[in-house]
Order: C-alpha cells, then sequence, then structure tokens
C-alpha cells in the first residue's frame, strides 16, 4: 500500500510527496483508515516505527476536512519535554500547507510565549500534563471543546507518577463526542481502567512489540565489583572506538557525576535528566545528535521517545531497576536494520535486576570479562569468554576509581 491509497487530503499528501514517502509504515498502515474513520484506538508500536505521524497525519486530515470549528480541536500529552517536542514537530512537518495554529507546553520555559500562541487561536496543542494542568488552572486554556484526545506513552506516564493528572486531562475533555487514541507499549491495570472508563469501543492496532531485545543488538553483561564501575567504562570505551555512545545512570547526580569524570578523562560528552533546564536538554541532544559530542550520558528520561538515530554502543552504568527499562535502553541501537551493540555493568548487589531482566525477556544475557583489564577481584561470571582489547588506559581512569 502507498500513501496516496490511504484517502488524506491534497495539502497533506503533497506534503508526504515532497518528503520522499512513499509506503506508510504497518502502524501507520492499520492505524489511519481506523482514525480517519472516527474510531477510538488502543496503538502499540516499538520506538521508531513511526507512531507518531500514525495519529498526527489523519488528526490532520480530520481537521484539514471537517467544519471550522473554534477552541482547541486536538490535544496530545505525553510524558517528556522532548516527546511533546518531537510530536509537535511532526503535526509541523505534515501539517505545513495546511492553516493550522500548533501550540507546544511544557515545563522548564517561561509562560508568556506559551499564553501568546493560545491567545492567538492554538488549534492543535501538545503538552506535558504538568504544564497543561497549569494552564487549564489559570484559565489561559479550554479543554472543552476538543475533539480529538491522544494520550502517548501512557505507561510511561503512569510510571513517572501522572496517574491522576491524566485522569485530571480526560475530564478536561468534556466533548461527548470526542475521538480518543491510546498509545502505550504495555496494558496495565491501570491503562486497562483508563480504556474501559474513557475509550468507546476502541480498535487495537498491535504492531511488533517485544519484551526481549532486538535481534540487531548484540548484548552482554561484564560482572564488576562497584568501585571499578569507571575503570571498566573507560576501558570499554577504548575497546568500542568511534562511534556514537549512550551511557545509562540511574539516578541524575550519577549521570552528572560519570559526565565529570569523563570530561577529566578527555572525552567530549554531554548530559541528558530530568533536573536540567529544557534549553541546556536541548543543546546536549543537539550537540549529540550533531555529532559534536561523543557520548550521551543520561538517565532513563532518554530511553524511549526520543529520535536518536545511528546511536553505535550502549552501556548501562547501572542495571536498571525496572526490567522492562532494560529492553528500552538497549533499543536505542541496533536501529534501522543495523547492527548495535550493549554492555550492562553489574556489581554484585545488582545481580537481582539482572536476573529480573532475564526472567522478562526470556533468555540468558551472555556474561563476558575483558580481556586485559586489570580486575582488583576476579568477577564471578557464567562464562570465560573474553572479549580482546585495543589498548588499555586503566592506570590514566584508576584515580578517578579512588575517588569513588
Amino acid at each position: 500500500m502507498t500513501f496516496a491509497k490511504l484517502g488524506l487530503v491534497p495539502k497533506i499528501q503533497s506534503v508526504i510527496d515532497s518528503i520522499g514517502f512513499k509506503e506508510p509504515t504497518p502502524i501507520q498502515q492499520e492505524s489511519i483508515p481506523h482514525i480517519i474513520s472516527g474510531r477510538d484506538l488502543i496503538g502499540s508500536a516499538q520506538t521508531g516505527t513511526g507512531k507518531t505521524a500514525a495519529f498526527a497525519l489523519p488528526i490532520l486530515h480530520l481537521i484539514e476536512a471537517g467544519k471550522q470549528k473554534k477552541g482547541v480541536r486536538c490535544l496530545a500529552i505525553g510524558p517528556t519535554r522532548e516527546l511533546v517536542a518531537q510530536i509537535k514537530e511532526q503535526f509541523t512537518l505534515f501539517g505545513q500547507k495546511c492553516d493550522i495554529n500548533i501550540c507546544l507546553l511544557h515545563g522548564g520555559v517561561g509562560y508568556k510565549h506559551q499564553i501568546d500562541c493560545l491567545n492567538s487561536g492554538a488549534e492543535i496543542v501538545v503538552a506535558t500534563p504538568g504544564r497543561l494542568i497549569d494552564h487549564v488552572k489559570n484559565k489561559t486554556i479550554d479543554l472543552s471543546s476538543v475533539d480529538y484526545l491522544i494520550l502517548d506513552e501512557v505507561d510511561r506516564m503512569l510510571d513517572m507518577g501522572f496517574v491522576d493528572d491524566v485522569l485530571k486531562i480526560i475530564s478536561f475533555c468534556r466533548n461527548p463526542n470526542r475521538q480518543t487514541l491510546l498509545f502505550s507499549a504495555t496494558v496495565s491495570d491501570s491503562i486497562k481502567q483508563i480504556i474501559q472508563k474513557h475509550l468507546n469501543n476502541p480498535v487495537e492496532v498491535n504492531i511488533g512489540i517485544q519484551l526481549s531485545p532486538a535481534s540487531t543488538v548484540k548484548h552482554t553483561v561484564f560482572p564488576i565489583g562497584a568501585l571499578q564501575k569507571f575503570d571498566l567504562l573507560i576501558a570499554l570505551i577504548e575497546q568500542m572506538g568511534d562511534g556514537s555512545l549512550i551511557i545509562f545512570c540511574r539516578m541524575k547526580e550519577g549521570a552528572d557525576r560519570i559526565a565529570r569524570w569523563l570530561k577529566a578523562s578527555e572525552h567530549k560528552c554531554v548530559v541528558m535528566h530530568s533536573n536540567l533546564s529544557q534549553k541546556v536538554r536541548e543543546q546536549s541532544l543537539k550537540k549529540f545528535k550533531d555529532g559534536d559530542a561523543q557520548i550521551l550520558v543520561a538517565t532513563d528520561i532518554a530511553s524511549r521517545g526520543l529520535d536518536i538515530a545511528h546511536v553505535m554502543h550502549v552501556i548501562n552504568y547501572d542495571v536498571p531497576e525496572n526490567s522492562e527499562d532494560y529492553v528500552h535502553r538497549i533499543g536505542r541501537t541496533g536501529r534501522a536494520q543495523k547492527e548495535g551493540d550493549a554492555a550492562t555493568l553489574v556489581a554484585l548487589d545488582e545481580f537481582s535486576h539482572l536476573e529480573a531482566i532475564e526472567k522478562l525477556i526470556d533468555q540468558k544475557i551472555p556474561q563476558q570479562k575483558l580481556e586485559g583489564f586489570n580486575y582488583i577481584q576476579e568477577p564471578v561470571i557464567r562464562s570465560q569468554e573474553t572479549i580482546p582489547t585495543r589498548r588499555r588506559r586503566n592506570s590514566r581512569s584508576s584515580q578517578f576509581g579512588r575517588r569513588r
């Protein structure tokens, strides 16, 4: 099937043609006709499958083809500033020939520009839950006219503690004829309750959701004493050589510390976590995408929802406590049928988290020992397979291990 067969209005189809898109992805092919027909929808798809366009294209079509109406026509909410910014970019891209005002609302920036945008007659609003509720309380936005409500990455919003905010936002959208689209990688009991109460006979579209790593990702575990984690990190970076790398840390303070130590060890890196201002986060992401920084040190804020292509390596400096986060983290590499590798550094007190991950993905992750690395204490591993290393910098990086 081609995009031309989906019946999108000419203005949108011409943009698709100019971009060079020919065939819709599976999530787009399955979702767009249902959304155009007015059905509520529950969508599941891996990151990087074109999920955002799967709802942005038909919503733009419906607004452009429908009756002119004042007020906010479409509301899309997502868990993070980066995700909602990308959603807004997609609406802007595909709607560039439509006379539709799109407004972005999120924290970390001032209110004035957002209020000016709303006052100019926003028809599509893309927002994070907290900032949107602030605008509702301040009466700078009225959601009673919303025809299309999009809840993106609902599972992550609930994991981040936004369940009450999400329910409040749904209650603000009082249009009885509202069409609701819910996208989630998993469907927990809490999400099922939202579906039962707030969606009307939804159609389900499930495309390629996996609770296991992609076949294009080679992932390995490196047992290591906690005091030698940074030394091993440096050795692995040297062994990996060139190519962009994301290092995941569990805590924001840990990400800052690792980034600081990497810079002291003459590595170009940037950091991303929720304590940083939106401007700093955007600058970090741009430097990493543009290749000005080879390494991005981040919390799980970067594990989902970000459009980062061509990541060759992932290192889990800390084993994630949430097993599903492991799949999302290492899924940042090995995308678009390209190969990638992921390494996880496991201290003794993290093996319980590793076992939970292996149970979730129903496979044992190969455990290895880095050849040539000066282990203070021999790690307990299931396999003695080793990885050759080109050169070592242990003597140079040992100062960081002692500082811990």
